[in-house]
């Protein structure tokens, strides 16, 4: 097995796509020649040309609304979105038109569209081009929302999304861009709707997805040092969520953080927890915790950032206290 970039995983598996299959098409600001604002499209235009890799306006509600269009009619488009910021332009196309087509004609349509995004802080690029606005989508019915955190899953959730008949919300951190990590040879799909188990613990369980699994695993080793066993749960898919194994995690330790890059309040981790609550009730020996970024917009300062969202030492703080009892 060799080793990617994240980047490099996912611009791989665009390539892969569009050879396997020729209603596949790349569409986004500077996409073609430039390769889209972090490159992962560079010369993917010199290969397959520019009726399948669109430069298009500074326009999100109008490419996302020409891509469902496209979607509806038997092509497979992928938007880029160039920051998760933006996707918020093209909001009424995503969840009053992609997300409830397949309900509204009694499942006689298809929406195979998938709308890439770069999200999250960690590069002070200021609070209009750091956001992670996934629980919006979350709670949008009709859609997928997947989140890998791992260059493996970055190739085979994207593939496994551009082949989704549904339309699909794939969120890809900045941070992790420049991350490398084994990506299996050939074709592979990661099924979506499936978590991993990235560390095993008995104690306390971490449950994250994106950038944060990074961190909690982080967490995970310095917890180990002070004796205590955290078990790390990739959650990869958002929507559909994988309870089943959330139950078996939460139920094996019976204490769980539950850590996200998103706000505090309203956040997917607000709604996983409510799920727990519902569902493990009874196994759980302490109150459940989030660890999400600060109720604030994320500053431009490096050093005011850092303050706001979430690291390993918030998360290994975190899951001391449900151990310990402080």
């Amino acid at each position: 097995m060799r080793e990617l970039y994240y980047s490099h995983a996912i611009r791989e598996a665009l390539e892969e796509e569009m050879e396997r299959d020729e209603c596949v098409i790349l569409l986004g600001e500077d996409l073609a020649e430039y390769g889209g604002a972090f490159k992962i499209t560079a010369d993917i235009v010199g290969r397959f040309g520019p009726e399948r890799v669109r430069n298009t306006p500074i326009s999100e509600a109008g490419f996302v609304g020409v891509a469902v269009g496209a979607a509806l009619t038997g092509l497979r488009p992928v938007v880029e979105i160039m920051f998760m910021d933006f996707i918020t332009l093209a909001m009424d196309q995503l969840i009053n038109h992609a997300a409830k087509f397949r309900y509204m004609y009694n499942g006689k349509v298809k929406v195979p569209l998938v709308v890439r995004t770069p999200a999250g802080a960690g590069r002070a690029y200021g609070p209009t081009h750091s956001q992670s606005l996934e629980r919006h989508f979350v709670a949008t019915p009709g859609l997928v929302v997947l989140a890998p955190a791992t260059a493996e899953d970055a190739k085979g959730m994207l593939k496994a999304a551009i082949r989704c008949d549904d339309p699909v919300v794939f969120v890809e951190s900045k941070v992790l861009y420049g991350r490398r990590g084994p990506v299996p040879e050939g074709d592979y799909v990661t099924p979506i709707g499936r978590a991993r188990v990235a560390r095993e613990g008995k104690d306390v369980s971490i449950l994250a997805y994106s950038r944060m699994v990074e961190e909690a695993l982080r967490a995970a080793d310095a917890l180990a040092k002070h004796g205590i066993s955290a078990e790390v749960v990739d959650l990869r898919s958002l929507a559909p969520l994988d309870l089943g194994a959330i139950a078996e995690s939460v139920s094996k330790t019976g204490r769980v953080v539950v850590v996200e890059e998103g706000n505090t309040t309203g956040g997917v981790a607000a709604e996983i927890l409510a799920r727990i609550i519902e569902e493990c009730f009874y196994d759980l020996q302490a109150p459940p915790r989030r660890v999400a970024a600060a109720d604030v917009p994320v500053p431009a300062s490096p050093t005011l950032e850092r303050t706001v969202v979430p690291d390993a030492s918030v998360i290994g703080r975190a899951a001391a206290a449900l151990v310990l009892g402080d």
